[in-house]
């Protein structure tokens, strides 16, 4: 029999998903009767379990042969068992390049037990012996996997879409069944077209990539993450998306348990048992990297001790722990989780500063004068034992109600002194608020809010900054390598359009002179409207460049300080870390070797040093990495959470302004929606850039950066963050002009340039 004539050919078919067999199970249906199944499990028995006949037979052959290829089943015609391995062919990422040889792990992986993925060395064609790997890390390939006596194997067979062409969205089915992607990022306001749902359905969170080079081509699935808002999925949305390392191999982790076992000998160690040292942290810490202790030294000074934990004693150079922390960088906070730097039995147990138990720790020795300059300090290995874990809350309450013991009361007088000192150094003061996500017990959002600034705060980041000063210039001292926190002063580039908007404000902000931090504090003293200060702090911020880990000190611009590195967080920082490495060296406190089969030393290897600008680099990458997925996923939260508040009007502040439209932020609440120059009625809207201000060519009404007004909330979209508002009904809104009582703005009297563009705008009686 002919094929029809406009049939294509066999060859050119590509190959997809399988359609739709009425009566068909699905793989799902097939692995549990294969499971469950008190007989051998062959294509007879599926067929005869689920009632197929005729047509529905071969097409259970067809699924059956996918689902082997898939390696969710062994392939045989007898009796099909479930595979709890990789699949024949399957996407790999590469996580690891070391001397030339290339490890990667499913780029898909999520068993029900919960194991972590298998690492498997990728064997390369046209590369001999000695020959530098061809993909490079972070790379995603299409391999063919091998089980071997040796471990799992792959053979790459190309090199797929990167991470950055990667899309994450919701699948959508339209009408005619074609599938759309509605993408999870918010720059991204159109649907994609799907040519290959990867047996995805309508409604599901996946992860896709283009399916050819031109965008008309469209997407194809990859990747199946499943219920988008489901309990604790905004943080999975982040992990995924950025690629955050999230399963510990089980190499990793059971060195990790062999760390653990190290015996905290008192050979080498300062035994600090005696003295109360106490940690202060948020009620809900797991890992507790830092206690503090002072005491008056009898000459109207203090002695104190800033003990961190000696993470660098368990996780040694060169071992699988230090290659996963390096790769890590950080962890990564999340609302409703955390992705430890560390595997749990250490950051979260033994490298734990924890009220009662013995702990290997790094301790800072500090002598502080009246006045709260650090005179003199040393570093030392120690045994402590910490007299207690307060919440930050808890500690100030004690203090604001007379209940604090002697420790606490000694700590805050020191602090005075150093808070002296700070204020002497004048550095960088922004007051932004920060928002707090309040889950209950089933990961459900209970209350957001603006996250309460104590004294208590303050206590031990002074406490902690004194320590990170001194690790650094300790370090200068003995001419060994420091990884510095950098921050530049604000580019020429940032300071004019600071300037430029400053001027709307009749403030001036001469770059003629030398700028530092005070510059910016006297300027935001003047500034009695608190709603005005606020908008200026927000633009003092954005002017600043972002800080960052580097070999080569440029001075801290931020805090006013000339040498600043970061000591206090080893468990989860990788920069501390590396302090810690390098004040052993310095300071000769290297402990008895380790078990033969843990690194010897944990000072920095040569590795380190030679290494230290890359490796500054590469944690700066993840820092970053880390507070835009963190970011991202509080914004989910807060929209998740308005999305039972569309229509409600809010009282919110314009915090941005485009040719489009404007921004505005609801107060006291955060989460910043758009509102459409289009929504703005029948006038049309001039954008004046110098002023950030929308006016209207007919109405002359301003919407500029700043200004408060009630607005409607029209869309909250948990996937992606994005809130967008609406004028309310009558479709005009009383506006406040930043540093004005509420009162409606008037009509007219504004001074338009050249081409009926507006120039100096000026309200009523107010130049602005």
């Amino acid at each position: 029999m002919s094929s029809p004539k406009n049939a294509p050919s066999p060859k050119k078919v590509r190959r997809g998903p399988r359609p739709a067999v009425p009566g068909l199970p699905t793989r799902e249906q097939i692995l549990d009767f294969i499971q469950t199944s008190s007989e051998p499990a062959g294509k007879r028995e599926i067929a005869r379990a689920f009632g197929l006949k005729g047509q529905e037979k071969i097409a259970l052959k067809r699924l059956l042969s996918d689902m082997a290829d898939e390696g969710l089943i062994d392939g045989k015609k007898t009796a099909f068992h479930r595979m709890g391995g990789v699949p024949k062919v399957t996407v790999l990422r590469v996580v690891e390049i070391d001397d030339g040889e290339a490890l990667a792990i499913p780029d898909s992986w999520a068993p029900d037990d919960g194991a972590p993925p298998p690492r498997l060395r990728l064997i390369e064609k046209k590369r001999g012996p000695g020959r530098q790997a061809a993909v490079k890390m972070g790379d995603r390939v299409l391999a063919r996997t091998e089980d071997t006596q040796t471990g799992w194997i792959a053979y790459p067979m190309k090199v797929l879409a990167s991470a950055d062409e990667s899309v994450m969205g919701v699948v959508e089915i339209d009408g005619s069944g074609k599938g759309w992607l509605a993408s999870v990022d918010k720059r991204i306001r159109h649907s994609s077209p799907i040519a290959d749902l990867g047996g995805a359905e309508g409604g599901q969170l996946v992860l896709a990539e283009p399916a050819g080079r031109s965008p008309r081509a469209g997407v194809k699935v990859v990747q199946v993450l499943g219920d988008p808002l489901a309990p604790k999925a905004f943080s999975l949305i982040a992990i995924a998306k950025y690629g955050i390392p999230f399963h510990f191999a089980n190499e990793t982790l059971e060195e990790a348990k062999l760390a653990a076992k190290l015996p905290l000998s008192e050979e080498r160690r300062e035994d600090l048992r005696h003295i109360p040292i106490v940690a202060i942290d948020p009620a809900d810490a797991r890992d507790h990297d830092d206690a503090i202790w002072a005491e008056p030294d009898g000459k109207g000074g203090f002695n104190a001790i800033v003990a961190i934990a000696d993470v660098s004693f368990y996780v040694r150079p060169g071992g699988k722990l230090d290659r996963e922390a390096r790769k890590r960088g950080n962890s990564v906070y999340f609302p409703d989780r955390v992705v430890p730097m560390l595997p749990e039995i250490l950051s979260a147990d033994v490298c734990s500063l924890k009220e009662g138990q013995d702990r290997a720790a790094m301790a800072c020795h500090l002598s502080i004068d009246a006045s709260g300059n650090v005179k003199e300090w040393r570093f030392t290995r120690a045994i402590v034992r910490i007299a207690k874990n307060i919440a930050y809350e808890n500690a100030q309450a004690a203090i604001d109600d007379g209940s604090a013991d002697d420790v606490l009361k000694n700590l805050w007088t020191c602090w005075h002194a150093l808070a002296d000192a700070r204020h002497k150094r004048d550095p960088l003061e922004l007051e932004l608020p920060e928002r707090r996500v309040v889950l209950d017990e089933k990961g459900r959002i209970a209350e957001i809010a603006i996250r309460e600034r104590l004294d208590a705060h303050r206590v031990v980041e002074d406490f902690m900054i004194a320590a990170n000063v001194a690790a650094a210039k300790a370090l200068e001292s003995k001419a060994h390598p420091v990884v510095y926190r950098i921050h530049e002063p604000p580019s020429r580039e940032k300071l004019v359009a600071l300037r430029d908007y400053l001027q709307t404000f009749e403030k001036k902000l001469s770059l003629g002179q030398v700028i530092t931090p005070s510059l910016f504090n006297r300027m935001l003293k003047d500034v009695a409207d608190e709603s005005e200060k606020a908008l200026i702090m927000e633009a003092v911020l954005r002017s600043q460049t972002q800080a960052y880990y580097g070999p080569r000190n440029a001075g801290h611009f931020g805090l006013a300080l000339g040498s600043y590195a970061h000591f206090t967080s080893p468990i989860r920082r990788y920069a501390d870390l590396l302090v810690h490495r390098a004040l052993v060296d310095g300071f000769g406190l290297e402990q008895p070797k380790p078990k033969d089969d843990l690194p010897a030393t944990s000072g920095l290897s040569d590795r380190d040093r030679a290494d230290l600008e890359r490796v500054s680099e590469a944690i700066s990458s993840a820092e970053r990495r880390a507070m835009e997925a963190e970011r991202e996923t509080i914004d989910r939260y807060v929209a998740a959470w308005l999305s039972g508040r569309v229509g409600e009007v809010f009282d919110t502040r314009i915090t941005g302004v485009q040719k489009f439209g404007f921004f505005a932020t609801i107060i006291a609440l955060g989460g910043d929606g758009l509102v459409p120059v289009s929504t703005l009625g029948n006038d049309y809207y001039h954008y004046d850039d110098s002023a950030q201000a929308l006016v209207g060519e007919r109405t002359r009404t301003i919407y500029a950066m700043g200004d408060r007004l009630k607005l409607r909330l029209a869309e909250a979209n948990p996937l992606t963050g994005a809130l967008k508002f609406e004028l309310p009904e009558g479709g005009s809104a009383p506006i406040e002009p930043r540093g004005s009582k509420m009162e409606p703005r008037k009509k007219g009297k504004h001074v338009v340039g050249k081409r009926g563009r507006p120039g100096n705008i000026r309200h009523q009686g107010k130049k602005r």
